[in-house]
């Protein structure tokens, strides 16, 4: 189910609201926790009903491998129990993900003739997948206390991030399912909810979905691009992945806050960084967490010399790249971003001299043809794009590009107004829509933090209810979010 559609904003989500808070009312903690528990299997089950016997089948597994660990005292066996749970998870993970790949380059690499599975990959098996990891490596280290089977399905299943991320870890979760006063309706919690719901919502269908068709329009068309249209399609798609993703973990936050849960915060106005290094820090953020304390820190960190920290950023990166897809756009990806970070940490006496406004220039444009890369349905087609911006033609940005901006609501309002701006101005919305969005990537304050300090105002009420019925009626199709696929 996505958050963008009339089923969930006006069937889905009131009914959860309602039930959530109305069981917990009445003394019906167990009852509710099963509640939440069968409306977040519904969520994920709404497309793909065959969805739902991996993810339970996954938690199944997993919470018997937890059982299993804390019983058991002996360390042999604690390491078989612990590798089993590992080869499980990541078997999984491989088979959905990875297996068609595998067997591409099996075939590429000697010749062979592998039939492919095209195999349809699970939503949200990375995202659930790695969560689960680092309950079961918790639970190896013995840092995790009794949890109850419902407890811990709530945990894997909660679906505000159960499909895109955040990646929330068992500690910062259930201890809030444990607290009783979260299981009480806070109005003053339902309203910035609602209101960082609205701000995400607002993200993905105005300005991602606006700036996404142009990016359609231009990846079909990248061989009759010139330097100015592939340029606008590159800064197109750094805008489109930004509000798209941040959008989702925006409206996963305020879900979180509806419902009285805290999920952590996955963006902190990255496109801001002044190094690649910060970017990382700033970007989903709860997947550099993931690979900071359970790739990166066991493989030494910065603590066994340069040469050995170089080798595990790389390693981190390599990984990532692989966790984002199956291709090798993904890998090269990551093995860019790790490369540069390593220049940046092997020469940080050269880029701490830079200017900061020249070092944000660097970054920001190393990740704007990262992303290219990131985009791009091949490593050729990326090559493609780079190339034609590199090539400094320019004849005009093309009518179809900037058409893609004029929605049908501002044609609306113009016919209604009896103006004539576009005939006479036709790159007004496109302006207009770049403008909006570097406003917004660049302010002072990002949509958690505008959340935190809302006040309920009448003003404010009606921003919040104007925007999100304008979003409600910009609905159009299946817009799935980009990280969906990973």
């Amino acid at each position: 189910m996505l958050f963008n559609s009339y089923i969930f904003v006006l069937l889905f989500l009131p009914i959860v609201l309602a039930g959530w808070f109305q069981l917990n009312k009445y003394g019906r903690y167990k009852l509710a926790e099963a509640f939440l528990l069968g409306m977040s299997l519904w969520f994920y089950g709404y497309f793909n009903f065959n969805y739902l016997l991996i993810i339970i089948t996954s938690i199944f597994a997993n919470y018997g491998a937890y059982k299993a660990l804390s019983r058991c005292r002996l360390c042999t066996q604690r390491k078989f129990i612990f590798f089993s749970g590992l080869s499980f998870n990541l078997g999984i993970l491989f088979y959905f993900k990875y297996f068609d790949f595998f067997l591409e380059n099996i075939n590429a690499a000697f010749q062979a003739s592998f039939p492919l599975r095209h195999i349809l990959l699970p939503l949200g098996i990375s995202f659930y997948t790695f969560q689960q990891l680092s309950f079961l490596i918790d639970c190896y280290k013995q840092e995790v206390p009794e949890y109850s089977f419902l407890q811990y399905a709530v945990y894997v299943t909660y679906f505000p991030q159960l499909i895109a991320g955040p990646i929330v870890t068992h500690d910062e979760f259930i201890p809030q399912l444990n607290n009783m006063a979260n299981r009480r309706l806070n109005w003053e919690g339902l309203a910035k909810g609602l209101y960082l719901f609205t701000l995400g919502l607002a993200k993905k269908v105005l300005i991602a979905d606006t700036f996404g068709n142009a990016v359609n329009w231009g990846y079909a068309t990248v061989a009759s691009l010139d330097s100015i249209n592939a340029f606008l399609l590159m800064l197109s798609y750094t805008i489109q992945i930004y509000f798209d993703f941040s959008g989702y973990c925006d409206m996963a936050l305020g879900i979180g806050q509806m419902t009285n849960f805290k999920l952590p915060v996955n963006f902190s106005s990255p496109y801001q960084s002044l190094t690649v290094t910060e970017f990382w820090d700033r970007w989903h953020m709860t997947l550099t967490r993931f690979f900071t304390r359970y790739i990166y820190i066991p493989l030494g960190g910065s603590k066994k010399g340069a040469c050995r920290t170089y080798l595990n950023t790389m390693a981190v990166f390599l990984l990532s790249g692989l966790w984002h897809g199956a291709n090798w756009t993904f890998i090269l990806w990551g093995a860019c971003n790790g490369i540069f970070i390593v220049a940046s940490k092997h020469w940080k006496n050269f880029f701490c001299k830079l200017h900061p406004a020249l070092n944000w220039l660097v970054t920001f444009g190393f990740v704007n043809v990262m992303w290219v890369l990131f985009r791009a349905s091949s490593i050729q087609e990326a090559l493609q794009v780079i190339k034609k911006i590199a090539m400094l033609q320019f004849s005009g940005i093309r009518p179809e590009f900037t058409n893609t901006f004029n929605l049908t609501e501002f044609r609306m309002v113009l016919s209604l107004l009896h103006l004539d701006i576009l005939n006479r101005y036709p790159y007004f919305f496109m302006v207009g829509f770049f403008l909006v969005a570097f406003l917004l990537l660049f302010s002072n304050k990002n949509a958690p933090e505008h959340a935190a300090a809302f006040q309920p105002t009448a003003g404010k009420c009606f921003f919040t209810v104007a925007l999100l019925v304008w979003c409600i009626f910009s609905f159009s199709g299946l817009s799935t979010f980009l990280y969906f696929n990973f």
